[in-house]
């Protein structure tokens, strides 16, 4: 240090003779070197007057003026000799200095003392002596090594940009997490390196002095090292460590656990085997010496995936979970919430963790060949059932769980069930009825995966209640052993959801018009009818409608009856052809002739209600949809009876088993038909039957997968329209050719008009102006003929073919209107903001599919804003269930595919403040859902829908400024309250209007 000093010749020689003479005889004397430098300091402040003001400055080179060697040999062995209790208290508080000469060199010697030289080591040996000092109590020990280790551990935070490595905050290190048959995982960590040396040095220290004191009585694991081991553990774990100091712990009692193991007979391994060994003896007490709850979860938590990442299996992971938290889960409530509650209901762990857990925690005994194993104790088996069980079973679980929580809690319940008995079954509280409700409300959830976690928690309940007749709800679980992990791949260790069907995606393609988004959960029944029909044609597909096209109704029941052509006069030519009329005729299987033929549609009503004639049933689906597409002169008047009559038949009771789905895709088909064919008719009836209360929840979302399908194909199917462009009777006043001359319009090479005189003797007035001209001589080559048959020839002058596309947008309010009006209707049978949200959520999408059918078209301009209106009902996009929230959020996105830009400029332009709230309320509505859903795909498609918003945004943005300088060209003033409508653009601070 550079001090300023001053001589201060004022001192008399006397007494600095005595001063010196004393400082000599204390020198001699001293023990310490505490001594002996406070004797030299009382003379050198005696000599050497110190200005304590400048105290604190500091020269910058003055550590360079010291020779290497002296510096090592004098200075920095001051350090690493002294007690390193003292240096940690005085060298980390600089490393906060203002001067970077003193950090630079604080942060030296703090590695050199704590790393190089195992500082934390001979820290927890100094803290295990100042615990047994007699003068010190129990508190004032914790109370020092608690500030000691914060100290300690708040190296790394202090240290500054750029210093060394070793005492750096983070460094990246990557590492391969095996997933079993899916492959590796490669994953990149920071980590520090500081904390990794102090937690090593530790662990070696506390291993090494738990094996010397076993079986002394002063070993009690209690002291201060082992206090000073816990407090650092903690403060590593606090700061985000807890994944390294694991890292370290779990390889070492590991490859213990799996010596012992290896060198004995797993039949004689018990938990003696494991108090009895020496090595353990610091392992068996590590747990409990830590308090910090916190710190205690997380920990526990990295302990299971660590052992995951170990490849360690059923067996040592139990030994090694019960060698650290038995005696920790027998005394500390708070580690048995970890286990019994936090672990089995608010986690998601991997499969094989939450199988040691259960046989740690709840079952209480080692595992049995791999498979789970319950103790002769089970009144926490009981307790855990009912708590889990009781959760498991609530309709909130259902709706505000993410899917990975419901997959793993369900996991849970069905492991537990299969380790059950009838009597523990009995002995518990309403665990049956719990069960039985929650299979109720999950069998009802359009979800197929919720369904299957229904099907497989109802078989294991079968088989406890009755062994011999288990209950199969579905077909895919009918193997003897239970998938818990529902086919799914693991992602790091934990369930993951995956895409239930072919449509249960989201996309969204940038486009230039915007983000299209298809359809969520919504796809059951296409792909049930790809399935089974892989010819069946997508409902985008175009079709052509031939309107001159001739159809024989009668030849529509041919290729159903028989294989072979059907002669109505076969019978006699085989009985005259034959040689004998007494010869044996086969009468089996031969009533296809006394089928009565279907060739109108007023038969097929007919038949259709005749329940009694299951065949005349099956014969009616057979051809209803040939013969509505053959759009008989009748269609109009026996639509609206047909469509009912459709809607109400009972598929299944008119077919044979495992025939339904075919006779139900017939019916399906033959609905789409009539909505085709006969659009105003139908839909009428439709919609009066959609709120019927005489019809169940099947039939109310057949009717909209129909709606749906009929309105996609009238969107994309293509007619032949011809259209005549009739002569211009009147000549327009500026052709530059007289009117009474003919057209120069002809075939190529042809000569220009001449008048022909009158040539007659008799004619004295010329009342006609007669024309010729030469045209060119034909080819005498004939390539070929072509030949066209038709009612209005295509070539014929005047007129010319036209395709005709989306015929939707004429009956789009027919479709929706009628539909939207009744949703919020409570009444008999009809509950779809309640019981009926499956309705509900197929209601929603239909109309947005509707939407999507008018996009860009006038019509839309009108719908889109009343389907929004609709939509902000807080009933509607506040619904619990998830499955509704999808359709909110596809029927947005529909919604701002539809609107035109242009539309929405000038709607704000008129003062149309309903579409600046309508399109506001999608901004934050869709933000909120973003930011806090707990349904994954729910915040997969807002965010799409936020990024339609703001591209329709900007788009309209562009019209607004063109028409708005487009007005003040022509000096248009606009109106005063266009300032009121405003259009946000997410992410950006521009807005619209």
């Amino acid at each position: 240090m550079a001090m300023e000093v001053k001589s201060n010749s004022s001192v008399p020689e006397t007494q600095l003779l005595e001063k010196i003479s004393a400082a000599i005889s204390a020198i001699t004397t001293a023990k310490y070197v505490d001594d002996v430098i406070l004797t030299l300091h009382s003379v050198a402040i005696l000599i050497f007057p110190v200005d304590t003001s400048s105290l604190s400055d500091v020269a910058s080179n003055w550590l360079s003026c010291f020779p290497l060697t002296a510096r090592k040999l004098v200075y920095d062995v001051f350090f690493v000799k002294g007690l390193i209790f003292e240096v940690v208290q005085a060298l980390i508080p600089s490393l906060n200095h203002s001067t970077s000469v003193v950090r630079s060199n604080t942060e030296r010697l703090v590695a050199l003392c704590l790393l190089e030289n195992e500082g934390a080591l001979q820290l927890a040996k100094e803290l295990d002596v100042y615990h047994e000092s007699n003068d010190n109590s129990a508190s004032l020990v914790k109370l020092t090594v608690s500030r000691v280790a914060q100290l300690v551990a708040s190296v790394p935070d202090k240290t500054r940009p750029g210093a060394l490595k070793s005492l750096s905050s983070q460094y990246l290190l990557s590492i391969c997490i095996k997933l079993g048959s899916s492959g590796c995982l490669f994953l990149t960590k920071a980590l520090s390196l500081f904390f990794k040396s102090i937690t090593i040095q530790l662990l070696d220290g506390a291993e090494e002095k738990s094996r010397k004191l076993y079986g002394k009585e002063v070993y009690t694991g209690v002291d201060g090292s082992f206090l000073f081991v816990a407090e650092m553990f903690a403060r590593i774990c606090r700061r985000g460590s807890a994944d390294l100091l694991v890292s370290e712990v779990i390889p070492r009692i590991h490859r213990r656990v799996r010596n012992l193991l290896s060198s004995h007979d797993k039949d004689i391994i018990t938990e003696k085997s494991f108090k009895s060994d020496p090595s353990f003896q610091f392992w068996l007490l590590m747990i409990g010496t830590i308090k910090d709850a916190y710190v205690l979860e997380k920990m526990t938590e990295q302990i299971l995936h660590q052992l995951v990442y170990e490849s360690a299996n059923d067996t040592e992971a139990y030994w090694i979970l019960w060698i650290l938290f038995h005696q920790s889960f027998q005394h500390q409530t708070t580690v048995r919430v970890i286990f019994v509650d936090k672990f089995l209901l608010l986690k998601v762990l991997p499969f094989c963790c939450l199988r040691w857990i259960l046989q740690f925690a709840v079952f209480g005994c080692p595992f049995d060949d791999g498979k789970l194993k319950k103790s002769e104790n089970n009144h926490v088996l009981l307790e855990a059932v009912s708590r889990v069980v009781q959760v498991w079973s609530t309709r909130e679980f259902v709706q505000s769980s993410p899917l990975e929580q419901q997959f793993y809690v369900t996991a849970v319940a069905g492991l537990l069930l299969e380790n059950m008995s009838r009597e523990e079954l009995d002995s518990t509280k309403d665990v049956m009825r719990l069960i039985l409700e929650g299979v109720s409300c999950r069998l009802e959830n359009p979800d197929e995966l919720v369904r299957k976690m229904a099907s497989n928690v109802a078989l294991v309940f079968s088989k406890v209640v009755d062994p011999k007749n288990p209950l199969y709800l579905d077909d895919s679980c009918r193997e003897e052993n239970v998938d818990w992990e529902f086919g799914l791949p693991s992602s790091m260790g934990a369930l993951s959801s995956k895409n239930r069907t072919s449509n249960n995606v989201v996309k969204a393609e940038s486009n230039d018009k915007g983000v299209h988004m298809e359809s969520q959960n919504h796809g059951d029944t296409h792909e049930r009818e790809s399935k089974l029909n892989p010819d069946k044609k997508k409902p985008f597909e175009l079709m052509l409608v031939d309107p001159d096209e001739i159809v024989d109704p009668a030849s529509l029941n041919d290729e159903f009856l028989t294989g072979e052509e059907v002669d109505d006069n076969a019978s006699e030519d085989s009985e005259s052809s034959s040689d004998s009329s007494l010869q044996p005729y086969d009468l089996t299987d031969d009533d296809s002739d006394l089928k009565k033929r279907i060739s109108q549609l007023v038969d097929v009503v007919g038949a259709l209600r005749k329940s009694d004639d299951p065949d005349g049933v099956e014969r009616a689906l057979d051809v209803a949809e040939k013969l509505v597409r053959a759009s008989p002169d009748e269609l109009r008047h026996v639509a609206s009876d047909l469509v009912r009559t459709l809607v109400q038949v009972r598929c299944t009771d008119s077919v044979v088993e495992e025939e339904e789905d075919s006779a139900e895709e017939k019916r399906q088909k033959a609905l789409v038909a009539l909505l085709v064919t006969c659009p105003f008719e139908s839909v009428n009836t439709v919609n009066k039957l959609l709120y019927s209360p005489h019809l169940d929840v099947s039939q109310r979302i057949m009717i909209l997968d129909v709606m749906t399908d009929a309105a996609e194909e009238l969107a994309n199917a293509k007619t032949i329209v011809r259209k005549t462009q009739p002569k211009s009777l009147i000549s327009s006043a500026s052709e530059p050719q007289l009117w009474f001359l003919p057209s120069s319009k002809g075939p190529t090479g042809a000569g220009s008009w001449k008048e022909i005189p009158d040539t007659l003797p008799f004619s004295s007035l010329n009342l006609t102006n007669r024309f010729e001209r030469e045209l060119p001589s034909k080819s005498v080559e004939i390539k070929g003929k072509t030949r066209r048959w038709g009612h209005n020839p295509a070539n014929l002058q005047g007129s010319v073919n036209d395709w005709s596309q989306n015929k939707f947008p004429l009956y789009a309010a027919a479709f929706m209107l009628p539909a939207m009006q009744g949703f919020d209707k409570k009444s008999h049978g009809v509950d779809l903001l309640g019981r009926d949200f499956l309705v509900l959520g197929k209601l929603i999408y239909m109309l947005g599919v509707c939407v999507r059918c008018i996009a860009l078209h006038p019509e839309a301009s009108t719908l889109a804003p009343a389907l929004l209106d609709m939509l902000r009902s807080r009933e509607v996009c506040q619904h619990k269930e998830a499955f509704v929230r999808r359709s909110v959020l596809f029927a947005i996105s529909c919604c701002l595919n539809a609107l035109h830009p242009s539309f929405i400029a000038s709607s704000l332009m008129e003062g149309n403040e309903e579409i600046s709230r309508g399109l506001e309320w999608v901004r934050t509505w869709a933000l909120q859902i973003a930011e806090s859903d707990t349904d994954r795909e729910c915040c997969t498609m807002a965010m799409a829908c936020l990024q339609l918003h703001a591209q329709m945004s900007l788009q309209a943005s562009r019209a607004f400024n063109s028409a708005e300088s487009s007005q003040q060209k022509q000096s248009i003033g606009l109106p005063s309250n266009l300032a009121k409508g405003v259009i946000r653009i997410p992410g950006s601070n521009s807005f619209l209007g």
